[in-house]
């Protein structure tokens, strides 16, 4: 059974931090790129951060300099650090793993940053 865990997410207040956590198990094959997405209410889901099983990383111009990904390969994990955070920060994280054929997503968690 493929399952992504997410936790890390919480209320905080603007400027503060959080550091969210998925572990991915129960994947056949090897995982390629992982990330994270978030969405907003009324608004689509959008890739936040990406890391690729070499660590190349890349992220959305709205977190770069705030947000820092980082992976784990030996045990299917990938973390998001989120500093200075901003309201509008305030989303549904899920994280993301792709195989070169399929792809799985968490269950989501809540980060609510308030002004």
């Amino acid at each position: 059974q493929v399952q992504l865990v997410e936790s890390g997410g919480g209320l905080v207040q603007a400027g503060g931090s959080l550091r969210l956590s998925c572990a991915a198990s129960g994947i056949a094959f090897r995982i390629n790129a992982m990330g994270w997405y978030r969405q907003a209410p009324g608004k689509q889901r959008e890739l936040v951060a990406g890391i690729s099983v070499g660590g190349f990383t890349n992220y959305a111009d709205s977190v770069k300099g705030r947000f820092s990904i980082a992976r784990d390969n030996a045990k299917n994990t990938v973390f998001l650090q989120m500093n200075s955070l901003k309201p509008e920060d305030t989303a549904v994280y899920y994280c993301n793993a792709q195989t070169g054929l399929l792809e799985y997503w968490g269950q989501g968690t809540q980060v609510t940053v308030s002004s």
